[in-house]
C-alpha cells in the first residue's frame, strides 16, 4: 500500500515501515474511526467508512488516489501487501506494522477541495506534482546543496504538452541526480532511475555471495557459520571468547509471508539460538558486521538492540519538517538472555537505510560500543511512495533521524570510530579484512 512509507536501498525493493510522531494523551473511550483524517507531516488524507480505509496523497496544487485497507477489527485494517494499519482515534495516531513510532492524525471536516476534482493527467501538471512532492516534502536541499526553486525554473520551461513520456523520465531523472540520495528514485513501468552515494557500491547478491566466501574462508578459517532468516543472518564463535554476527538485512527473513510478524518471528529465532544464557554470559566481545546490509524494517534493528542491553535508552528521535522530534525507545528484552558486553559494529557505505539506523540505534547503547569500517550510506528515512498524475511513481524520504545533540548523518552516513579499508580489491587480492581484524584486535584489549 502506498500509504506507508518504505525502507528502500537503490535495490529498490520496498522492504519496511516505520512511523513518525504522536500523540496526545488517550481518551477514555476510543472514538470511532470512521471519517476523514490528515496524516501530518506525510502528505497523506486517509478516508475511513464501510469498513475500508482509502488514501489520497495531495500537495497544494494536487490529490491523488492512493491504495485501500480491509478492515480486519476494530481501528485495524489490512493492506494487500500483508501491512497491518492501526488508527486509534482517541490517540490521534496510525500505527503501522514493523513500525518504530506513531503517525499523527488530525481529524477533517471533508477531503480538500483538490479531491473533490480530478487531477490533470497531461505532462506540465504531471511535472507540477513532481516537484511539488519534494518541495512540500524532501528534508535535505540545503544539506545536499541544491537549490530546488532553481531547478523548476531550469525544467519546467522544457516540459509542454507534447512532451513525451521517455523525455519526461529523462527530465525527472535529471532533476534528482544532483542529490545522489539512495532513497530518491524515479520509476515508468519496469524502468527506474536512481542514484547512490558516489564512490559506493549497491549491496546485491552478487556482491554479497563474494564477500560471504572471503569472510568464511578468510576470517572463519573456512568453517561455515550457522545460518538464519533465510540466510540473512549467520553467526560463529571466534577464538578467546569472541561471537561473529552477520546481518545482510532487516527484510525478507521469511520469503513465504513478508509479514512484519513472519519476519519478526524469524529474527527471534535466530536470536533465541545465537544469545542463548550461556554464550551471553561467555562472550568476552561481540562483532556484529553490517557492512553488507541492504536495509529493511527499523524495528527489527530496534528488536535486536533490546538483546544487547539491560539499560533503557533511547535509539534515536524521529521528525519530518512539520512533526516535532520523537523518541524511539530500546526496552531491554524481557524474558530473554540479553549481552551487555562490549561490541563492534562493522560498517561500510554499502550499509544502507534500516542497516544505518540499526548502528545509530547503538550509538548511546550502554556499555563498550565501537564502530570499525567506512562511513555508512547516509540514508536513513523511510521513502513516500507517491503516484504521479500520468502513471508514473516516484520514492522520496521525508523523515530525520536525530541523535541526542539533533545531529544527522543523511548524505555524509555515520562515520566510524576506527577506519579501515572495506573489501576493496586490494584487500581481495592480498586476503586482508582489515575491518574485521581491527574489531577482534579491539574487542581484545
Amino acid at each position: 500500500m502506498r500509504l506507508r512509507s518504505s525502507k528502500a536501498a537503490t535495490a529498490l525493493v520496498a522492504l519496511a515501515l516505520t512511523g513518525g510522531a504522536i500523540a496526545p494523551a488517550a481518551a477514555a473511550q476510543p472514538a470511532a474511526a470512521d471519517g476523514t483524517w490528515r496524516v501530518k507531516g506525510y502528505g497523506t488524507v486517509l478516508r475511513i467508512a464501510d469498513g475500508r480505509l482509502r488514501e489520497y496523497q495531495t500537495t497544494s496544487v494536487s490529490c491523488l488516489e492512493g491504495d485501500s485497507a480491509e478492515q480486519t477489527g476494530q481501528g485495524t485494517f489490512r493492506a494487500g501487501d500483508g501491512t497491518v494499519l492501526t488508527v486509534r482515534p482517541d490517540a490521534g495516531s496510525l500505527e503501522l506494522s514493523g513500525s518504530v513510532g506513531r503517525r499523527e492524525l488530525r481529524r477533517i471536516g471533508k477531503l480538500p477541495e483538490a479531491c473533490e476534482r480530478p487531477t490533470g493527467t497531461d505532462p506540465v501538471t504531471t511535472f507540477d506534482v513532481f516537484w511539488q512532492s519534494f518541495e512540500e516534502n524532501y528534508p535535505f536541499f540545503d544539506a545536499k546543496g541544491v537549490d530546488w526553486r532553481a531547478v523548476r525554473e531550469t525544467y519546467r520551461p522544457k516540459v509542454h504538452a507534447d512532451t513525451t513520456r521517455d523525455e519526461l523520465f529523462a527530465l525527472f531523472s535529471d532533476m534528482v541526480k544532483p542529490l545522489y540520495d539512495a532513497h530518491v528514485a524515479v520509476f515508468d513501468g519496469d524502468r527506474y532511475f536512481a542514484e547512490s552515494r558516489p564512490g559506493t557500491a549497491v549491496p546485491g547478491p552478487e556482491l554479497d555471495a563474494r564477500i560471504k566466501n572471503h569472510i568464511v574462508a578468510r576470517d572463519l578459517k573456512g568453517k561455515k557459520p550457522r545460518e538464519f532468516a533465510n540466510g540473512r543472518i549467520s553467526y560463529a564463535d571466534l577464538p578467546g571468547g569472541l561471537g561473529y554476527l552477520r546481518i545482510s538485512g532487516f527484510a525478507g527473513y521469511d520469503p513465504e509471508d513478508p509479514s512484519y510478524a513472519a519476519q519478526l518471528a524469524q529474527l527471534d529465532t535466530a536470536l533465541d539460538s545465537v544469545l542463548t544464557a550461556g554464550r551471553t554470559a561467555s562472550l568476552q566481545g561481540l562483532v556484529i558486521d553490517v557492512r553488507i546490509n541492504g536495509g529493511g524494517s527499523d524495528a527489527l534493528g530496534v528488536h535486536i538492540a533490546e538483546r544487547l542491553t539491560d539499560t533503557p535508552y533511547v535509539a534515536y528521535r524521529k521528525r519530518t519538517q512539520y512533526t516535532r522530534p520523537r523518541p524511539v525507545p530500546v526496552q531491554p528484552a524481557k524474558g530473554k538472555p540479553r549481552y551487555t558486553g562490549p561490541v563492534a559494529v562493522l560498517t561500510s557505505g554499502t550499509t544502507y537505510s534500516a542497516g544505518e539506523t540499526f548502528t545509530q540505534a547503538l550509538i548511546d547503547r550502554p556499555g563498550r560500543t565501537i564502530r570499525i569500517g567506512e562511513p555508512t550510506q547516509g540514508v536513513f528515512s523511510d521513502t513516500m511512495d507517491r503516484v504521479l498524475p500520468n502513471g508514473m511513481a516516484l520514492w522520496l524520504p521525508n523523515e530525520e533521524f536525530l541523535t541526542r545533540s539533533g545531529r544527522t548523518f543523511d548524505g555524509a552516513g555515520i562515520p566510524p570510530h576506527i577506519r579501515t579499508p572495506v573489501f576493496t580489491e586490494e584487500e581481495f587480492a592480498e586476503n586482508r579484512d582489515s575491518a574485521f581484524d581491527a574489531a577482534v584486535a579491539a574487542l581484545r584489549r
